[in-house]
């Protein structure tokens, strides 16, 4: 659909393209850089971006991986798709109170069909898709920064040309290799950030094709301004900052489109000019269009709204502490400190951090504190361009410094807490559209500088090697996000006072089973933060498996006294006064474990194995019962259950279990091991037989399993066999109980039968 729109006052827009094109200056004209055919120039960019981050292709699973995507519902089959659009991003319901309300169903999507294809949790081919989607954008931004920076011109064929090959060459090349897109690339949850800055630019570049021009004169297409919106919409999807796309469209507009002096306009908007219309406001259908994307953008919000609820997100201290500041002053100096921070990692992307939070960055509370010298430096720059961009008489200038702060301001604003309060400090990620405001004035800096210059060449040498740098730093801060240990390690020297680091660190090194070295972390983690909770269970728990009960009992009240719902420390604690015989506090604990959190089979599996050491049989199979309802495959659960019915006696009962839970877990070599003893004093040695010999195959290096299959034979009459395992047994566990002296029986007993025979 064609909305032709005709002003007397106005000039024939094909005339005007070709006056624009005689008048402006040509960025490209003093710059000393590579002048590269279309094709050429994106195969150079594509190329560079997949060497920046090509290493991190085989990384695994690393930080918020595992919550968005190995422990997240969403992705696997048995959920219905619908359901992905009432959850987060993190499989959450919306309506839960717990719920970050981080609102992402396509990229989810995308993270589902990765799994579906991959047929499991293999992260090789979510970080392929990463990078292909980095590379896919780095490409487009070739056409987008021709635009922003040579302008929106077509040729009498309708093509777009290109008037900045050589800046557009090199604003997607400072874009490509930007070290602060690593954390989006290399850490696969920043897919959310790659697919939004995809469907951003398609909307962007969708917007400036509903302007191509024909021999009607002033024209656009409807058509192309409202696949805009739903490409807007569509950003919005996979990212919050997507919908920032239609507000930049509106300000290319009316710059570009409609070349509007900004201050002109504002003057006669303060002094109630009526010539307004002569200004351009409402020349070539600007009103109209930007009519058209405010209400787009407000039924896309609204619809959103309408899906999430009201309920703001729950945040704590820790994640964001200036926005709990009582201090209305102290909150605004710390916001501002926060922008300096983001604008540093643009200019200089050498200190790179997984998480800023907790502590890493100190609160500004006086005036007096040397960081406010940051934010002066922030304004007086901005000011300055703001300024320039305002009151310069030189078209060109305006137009290019006020598209490069609105790419550099307009997608932060989500992520700047005005509007919300956010569940960060500082996030690489959330730089990555931003970056292309900053692509926009390092190039056009670079351009005034290479017109002043005498040598130019050197000039561009020193941005190539700005690029080398980059593109090093970028395959070193890849291969850091390939593990979980590189990555939290690296953060250490960048942010020594982030709890979190320490945290992860210990947490890391818990895994792989070191536990001296893990308790260090964790110590010196509620050092920098006493009241951080999940490192004192964390510590408690290492603690009580060392038998230092007093200490961890000493934390994980700590814990719970800080946080009562936390129903983790409730559980671990119930443990250790369990360790320390105190029966009824540990009953007391667990309860009110499972209060905060009612499907919590951990909790009564433990709670089932306290009634069992004060023989309360019932209580505790029902205890086990209710875990294995929560969590069909909880082995512990089943197997307790089938060895208590078994040394009460209740032999019928606990096969009949046995068989219930070999169904549903049909490959656990333990609860086959269980349900072999049951048949074998149930007599039923053939099926007893066949259930120890699958359960040896799965795990041919447990003595007990030989052992009691020893037993069976022995009581079967196949002395030989019994012979063989009770001697594979004692291989395997020299000191294992009742085995030597079932062994000794068994040979005084053959040597009987040879004296007989004999």
């Amino acid at each position: 659909q064609i909305c032709n729109q005709h002003n007397a006052e106005a000039p024939n827009l094909e005339q005007a393209f070709h006056r624009m094109a005689q008048t402006e200056p040509n960025l490209d004209h003093d710059v000393s850089w590579f002048l590269l055919p279309s094709y050429w120039a994106k195969m150079v960019v594509a190329l560079i971006s997949f060497l920046c981050f090509a290493n991190s292709y085989d990384g695994d699973f690393v930080f918020d991986d595992s919550e968005a995507i190995i422990n997240n519902k969403d992705l696997r089959a048995e959920t219905p798709l619908g359901d992905l659009w009432h959850h987060d991003f993190w499989g959450s319901k919306l309506s839960s109170n717990t719920s970050h309300k981080s609102y992402r169903p396509l990229t989810v999507l995308t993270f589902r069909i990765n799994y579906l294809f991959a047929g499991g949790f293999y992260p090789v081919g979510f970080h392929v898709i990463n990078i292909i989607l980095h590379c896919t954008i780095s490409v487009l931004m070739v056409d987008v920064f021709s635009i922003l920076l040579g302008g929106l011109q077509f040729s009498n064929k309708g093509r777009r040309l290109n008037l900045a090959p050589k800046t557009s060459l090199l604003a997607a090349l400072l874009f490509a290799v930007h070290p602060v897109h690593t954390e989006c690339v290399a850490g696969i949850v920043g897919r959310a950030d790659l697919l939004c800055a995809l469907f951003f630019l398609l909307s962007f570049l969708g917007y400036c094709k509903a302007f191509r021009e024909n021999k009607e004169g002033h024209h656009f297409s409807i058509f192309w301004v409202l696949v805009s919106v739903i490409l807007g919409a569509i950003a919005m999807l996979c990212k919050e900052q997507g919908i920032t796309i239609l507000g930049l469209n509106a300000v290319f507009d009316a710059l570009v489109i409609n070349k509007l002096n900004i201050l002109e306009v504002i003057q006669k908007l303060l002094h109630k000019d009526k010539s307004l219309e002569k200004a351009g406001l409402l020349r070539k259908g600007l009103l109209f269009r930007i009519t058209l994307l405010m209400s787009g953008g407000a039924s896309i919000l609204y619809i959103r709204w309408r899906i999430m609820g009201t309920g703001p997100p729950a945040f704590t201290e820790v994640d964001n502490p200036a926005s709990f500041a009582d201090s209305l002053f102290v909150r605004a100096i710390n916001y501002n400190y926060y922008y300096s921070l983001n604008a540093w990692l643009l200019l200089c992307p050498w200190w790179l951090c997984f998480d800023w939070s907790m502590g890493c960055i100190p609160l500004i509370k006086s005036v007096s504190d040397w960081r406010i010298i940051a934010l002066a430096a922030l304004w007086f720059c901005l000011i300055g361009l703001i300024c320039q961009a305002l009151c310069s008489e030189d078209s060109h200038k305006r137009r290019i410094l006020t598209l490069g702060l609105g790419f550099l301001i307009i997608p932060f604003l989500p992520a700047s807490n005005l509007f919300f309060r956010v569940g960060f400090v500082i996030a690489e990620r959330v730089i990555y559209l931003p970056s292309i405001g900053y692509c926009i004035l390092f190039t056009y800096g670079f351009s005034l500088l290479s017109k002043q210059a005498k040598k130019k060449k050197i000039l561009a040498v020193a941005v190539l090697g700005i690029l080398l740098i980059n593109v090093m730093r970028c395959a070193l801060r890849s291969s850091q996000w390939r593990s979980e240990e590189q990555l939290f390690r690296s953060a250490l020297s960048v942010c020594p006072l982030n709890a979190k680091v320490h945290y992860n660190v210990g947490k890391n090194l818990a895994d792989k089973g070191n536990q001296s070295a893990a308790i260090k972390y964790y110590r010196e983690a509620v050092r920098l933060n006493p009241k951080y909770v999940h490192a004192m269970n964390n510590l408690g728990n290492i603690l009580k498996e060392r038998n230092e009960l007093q200490e961890a009992e000493e934390l994980l009240s700590l814990a719970v006294q800080i946080q009562p719902d936390f129903a983790a420390a409730w559980m671990n604690l119930g443990i250790v006064q369990n360790s320390l015989r105190r029966f009824e506090e540990a009953e007391q604990s667990y309860w009110t474990a499972i209060k905060h959190r009612k499907k919590y089979p951990d909790c009564y599996y433990n709670l089932g194995r306290l009634y069992a050491d004060l023989n309360r049989h019932i209580d505790a199979l029902n205890a086990w019962r209710n875990a294995t309802v929560l969590k069909p495959e909880h082995s512990l659960a089943w197997n307790n259950m089938i060895i208590l019915l078994d040394n009460t006696g209740n032999l019928a009962q606990a096969e009949a279990v046995g068989r219930e839970a070999l169904e549903l877990i049909p490959n656990d070599h333990s609860l086959m091991f269980s349900l072999a003893n049951v048949l074998g004093k149930s007599q039923k040695y053939k099926e007893s037989e066949a259930l120890f010999l699958k359960a040896i195959k799965a795990n041919p290096n447990a003595a007990s399993y030989h052992g009691n299959l020893a037993v069976l034979y022995h009581r079967w009459g196949n002395l030989d066999l019994a012979k063989k395992h009770y001697e594979v047994s004692l291989k395997l566990d020299p000191t294992a109980p009742g085995t030597k002296e079932n062994y000794n029986l068994l040979r005084r007993k053959l040597e009987q039968l040879q004296k007989k025979g004999g």
